[in-house]
């Protein structure tokens, strides 16, 4: 069996497929008799297949059954680091079990308890990555339910260095990225959590003046203002596709307005024109997609200082003005508040729209002081930087493991 491409230092030996089945003590299923007349609120923790997820036992949502029941399946217990193994939903996808979990039992899952010389934690990345996939993907049969069983389990061709101590190098190399991807995906929901709630405290609940949560040194009720007062739309040029160039100034489209919340993908670009200031856009330049199928929403354009782009037809601007701060005009129309406005006058059908007019009569209570408006902007424009932060350095990570995993085990 050949080595793989990238191989921790002092390891040489080739590597060597190995069915399953020969690394296990033994390979068994959970519980297959119904369970339901033994649930209770709390006694024995059971699993079920969609509590698997790829290397890591997903406990949010478990069962209990009763100890009278459980009694009859002593047999099925598990054990710390034993495999688990989904049999339906996705089948293959695979986890190891923790200590606090010694002794739970499971519903239907396959489970594989592995011998001393195989680490339980590199069977399982090896079975979660694309060669794992692709085995249990062949296996599967016709449409509906999808499913493995032990037989298939018995058969599944590991390739595993010989030696335990090179397993245990990977498995740690491997899980450590899997942790630090998990910490910086919490930290990113937690920010998102944290938002959530401070956008419903810190703006006015319906028919009030004044938020909840306010910063020190405010006491001032807040004011109504139409959105068009404050930061008018401003509509875009209708550039001549057949004049697209292959470099030149970027051209903002409606398909360069993404879904998490930046611009970018594939730009056409123009060549640059004279008197260009009623399309130009800048850094910071907050957008709308006008029509089509992401029709309301918003984006803001990150650029480099003084790098230029141009705003194409149907994506509309909306300009900054001495009447409010543009930070939280940023906020204004990524809220909720703006989605619940734009349900009312979007245009339905197989191109929906809305136009500057209707966005122009939006009403939004906000601070009377632009000092205050600022404040406001401003912390959610950082917990916004944070969360980016924090979901850029996951997806980061996931592709340095994404491209280990496939250096890191031999090709077949």
């Amino acid at each position: 069996m050949n080595t793989p491409n990238i191989r921790f230092k002092g390891f040489s030996d080739d590597w060597e497929r190995r069915k399953l089945s020969t690394l296990c003590e033994k390979i068994t299923v959970g519980i297959a008799n119904s369970a339901t007349h033994a649930y209770t609120d709390a006694g024995v923790v059971m699993f079920r297949n969609q509590n698997i997820k790829e290397n890591f036992l997903d406990d949010s949502d478990v069962i209990y059954i009763n100890d009278e029941f459980e009694q009859k399946y002593v047999n099925k217990r598990l054990k710390r680091n034993d495999l688990l193994v989904a049999r339906t939903g996705y089948p293959g996808t695979a986890c190891v079990v923790p200590e606090k979990y010694e002794g739970s039992q499971t519903f239907t899952t396959l489970i594989a308890r592995l011998n001393a010389s195989t680490n339980p934690y590199y069977a399982c990345q090896y079975m979660n990555s694309d060669y794992g996939k692709k085995y249990f993907l062949s296996t599967q049969i016709g449409g509906g339910q999808k499913n493995s069983g032990a037989g298939i389990l018995d058969d599944f061709p590991m390739i595993l260095p010989p030696t335990i101590d090179e397993q245990n190098k990977i498995a740690e190399y491997l899980t450590g990225l899997d942790n630090l991807i998990t910490l910086h995906q919490r930290k990113c929901d937690s920010l998102k959590q944290v938002k959530k709630y401070m956008l419903q405290k810190m703006f006015p609940k319906q028919g009030e003046k004044v938020p909840e949560i306010r910063f020190a040194g405010f006491t001032g009720y807040w004011e109504q203002r139409k959105l068009g007062d404050i930061a008018p739309l401003r509509g875009g040029f209708a550039f001549k596709s057949d004049k697209y160039c292959s470099e030149g100034v970027p051209i903002v489209r409606i398909s360069n307005i993404l879904s998490d919340g930046t611009v970018g993908a594939d730009f056409a670009y123009y060549e640059e024109l004279e008197c260009d200031e009623s399309y130009a856009l800048f850094n910071g330049a907050i957008v709308l997609a006008m029509s089509g199928a992401t029709t309301g929403k918003v984006s803001v354009l990150r650029a480099e200082e003084g790098e230029k782009y141009y705003q194409n037809q149907r994506v509309g601007y909306f300009m900054s003005t001495d009447n409010c701060d543009y930070g939280f005009i940023s906020i204004l129309v990524r809220s909720q508040m703006f989605i619940e406005q734009l349900s009312s006058v979007l245009v339905a059908g197989a191109q929906p729209n809305v136009s500057s007019k209707d966005v122009d009569a939006f009403e939004f209570i906000v601070p009377s002081s632009k000092e205050e408006q600022y404040m406001v902007g401003d912390y959610f424009n950082n917990l916004e930087n944070l969360i980016t932060l924090h979901q850029r350095k996951s997806d980061s990570l996931k592709a340095i493991k994404k491209f280990m995993l496939q250096n890191m085990f031999p090709r077949e």
